[in-house]
């Protein structure tokens, strides 16, 4: 591959040089009287604005009025809408004017300011890039059309390919870029800002503390994996003033367009040596999924599967509890989970695309509490809710669609080319899909029992089950949610790779339930899936709950995840609950064949 070498004015200072500090004092604050934390601004400055303003930290003029109050922007400012550039000025502006007062502005690196530093622009908005299009220089769009003109083959360049070299890079992509280079305004600034900062015992972080944190620690974080991401940048502008790489390149492309590069003898050893380093750290784990800026299993996993991972990485940072943004909350509220250890922030401040509003999260003089856009009246936190499989045509939380199933109105039933009976159930305003299984036995109702078990345990893997007659017959109706398909389904499209919880953790989970209520009947087509996240749905247990000891063939000489989670579940499943619980729906053997595999399982 042929690429033309050019020199910019906007990249002669890529040999500056970030080095992170490994500082626990400066991302470690305690004794804080109050914080605030709004997360994913996403270029909604009015809302960003309004915000601010009710929780008391902004005045009419928009300069600081927090006093000594730590605000945090939990990253993501950047992309999809279309004033993130005055989202970010603003910010800049108030650090300074918080700072003299003995108050502080923590701005966050979110995977969005990560993908914009490194050139993945995928999210870029039209909107943003005309924010810059005055900075834009006339020589800058000349220079770097001739290098997309020559990249195509070195013909002669047409007024065809400048029209589609100005789709593609609209007036102010590449001031943009400038801006976002190593030297530029809004690019410094950012690479000096840390992924993690701990007040008052409660980490904040963009996507989740996950289990990276927990092996490296904050100084990991906030030193060598900050310092991979500034690296990557300052290389990355070595490559472009060498001709070798082009702004208008992609992050994704980086690796492929340099292995596909001839250099010449010529090449300076700077120019080989940032393409090695360019190859290496686009693996850094600062892009992973697993990583601190894009994980999810803070929220997706349950506290079987999760509670543990973050017990061992809020230790390593020194946290109790932990604030994060990055997946928009259901009802776009504020919301809490594993009983306040975790609180979700990003309520989808950018309306037009999430259909949420701006919230602040306030903590002062040991309250917690929340804040709107649109009033300075003070809300609670919500718990997140459980929610097992998609809904269609809205939002229902469990307690609903366990009422609806109950009690609501039978609008129709058929059967499936599975030979399932299927039931829709309403309301009149609202209905589910759910499928109907008869009564297996004498006062055993397994599918309703495998529910409430996994109620008590907090498994969030069998969907909600209520008994319910149909036609005279005693039997259960079970959610069925919207879209969902089973494990040889799955295995045929090859998906599910990108689980917000890893599927290899959601299986483990699975398997030590089966193994307490003795399931031998779990085939590939009891094992469904959400598609929107790739939740693990477990349904179909008809020959569970046998009045047996031990394990089901499938899972003899298995070694079982036994979590210290699954632990405390499995003991607060004494003989007294298990009887309250499930006398109607388990007969007695069955309740004391389920008690002595928890025994088993417990090492009692």
């Amino acid at each position: 591959m042929k690429r033309l070498s050019f020199q910019l004015t906007f990249l002669l200072c890529v040999c500056v040089s970030f080095a992170a500090v490994a500082n626990a004092s400066q991302w470690q604050f305690d004794n804080i009287d109050r914080v605030v934390a709004i997360s994913d601004i996403h270029g909604a400055y009015g809302p960003m604005v309004a915000t601010l303003q009710n929780a008391g930290v902004l005045d009419d003029e928009l300069a600081w009025s927090g006093g000594g109050t730590h605000l945090v922007i939990v990253g993501d400012i950047l992309d999809r809408g279309p004033k993130s550039r005055a989202a970010m000025d603003l910010l800049m502006r108030v650090e300074d004017e918080a700072a003299i007062v003995g108050g502080k502005v923590h701005v966050l690196i979110g995977n969005h300011e990560a993908m914009n530093l490194v050139g993945d622009l995928r999210y870029v908005s039209k909107a943003e890039y005309a924010a810059f299009a005055d900075d834009e220089l006339a020589e800058d769009r000349d220079i770097w059309f001739a290098a997309y003109a020559a990249d195509r083959g070195g013909a002669e360049p047409t007024e065809a390919l400048r029209a589609e070299f100005d789709r593609s890079y609209p007036i102010g992509f590449f001031a943009h870029r400038r801006a976002f280079s190593s030297s530029g305004r809004y690019g410094r600034w950012l690479s000096q800002k840390p992924v993690v900062v701990v007040i008052n015992e409660t980490a904040f972080v963009h996507g989740g503390v996950s289990p990276m944190i927990g092996q490296i620690g904050l100084d990991g974080v906030n030193g060598r994996l900050r310092q991979e991401l500034v690296d990557y940048l300052r290389n990355l502008e070595v490559l472009y003033e060498a001709g070798v790489l082009l702004p208008t390149d992609n992050f994704y492309e980086h690796p492929m367009l340099l292995e596909k590069y001839l250099a010449p003898l010529t090449t300076e050893a700077r120019v080989i040596d940032a393409m090695s380093a360019v190859k290496r750290l686009n693996l850094s784990k600062i892009h992973a999924s697993d990583g601190p800026l894009w994980y999810r299993g803070n929220i997706a996993c349950n506290e079987l599967v999760e509670e543990d991972r973050l017990d061992v990485s809020l230790r390593a940072i020194g946290a109790k509890r932990v604030v994060i943004g990055h997946t928009p909350t259901l009802g776009r509220r504020i919301m809490q989970r594993f009983d306040g250890r975790i609180y979700e922030v990003d309520t989808g401040m950018l309306n037009e695309h999430y259909a949420g509003s701006g919230n602040a999260l306030v903590m002062e003089q040991g309250r917690i509490f929340v804040i709107n856009q649109d009033s300075e009246e003070l809300f609670s936190v919500v718990p997140h809710p459980r929610r097992v499989g998609s809904r269609q045509g809205g939002y229902l939380d469990a307690a609903d669609i366990e009422q609806l199933l109950a009690s609501g109105n039978i609008a129709s039933t058929r059967q499936d080319e599975a030979g399932r009976q299927l039931v829709t159930v309403s309301n009149g305003l609202r209905g589910v899909e759910a499928v109907f299984a008869k009564q297996s036995a004498r006062g055993f109702y397994p599918e309703v029992a495998a529910y409430r078990l996994d109620r008590l345990l907090e498994l969030d893997m069998v969907p909600v089950t209520a008994m319910r007659e149909l036609d005279g017959e005693a039997g259960s109706l079970q959610f069925l949610p919207y879209g969902s398909i089973d494990e040889v389904q799955r295995a045929e499209s090859g998906k599910g790779s990108s689980a917000t919880c890893p599927l290899a953790d959601q299986w483990d989970a699975m398997f030590v339930f089966d193994a307490l209520i003795y399931n031998d009947g779990r085939f590939a087509q009891s094992i469904r899936y959400s598609q929107d996240n790739w939740q693990l749905l477990l349904v179909g247990h008809n020959r569970a709950f046998a009045r047996k000891k031990g394990r089901p063939k499938f899972l003899q000489g298995k070694e079982l995840n036994l979590t210290n989670a699954w632990k405390d579940a499995l003991t607060a499943l004494s003989d007294d609950v298990l009887e309250d619980q499930f006398s109607d729906v388990l007969d007695k053997k069955r309740r004391r064949s389920l008690g002595a595999r928890r025994n088993e399982l417990l090492g009692l």
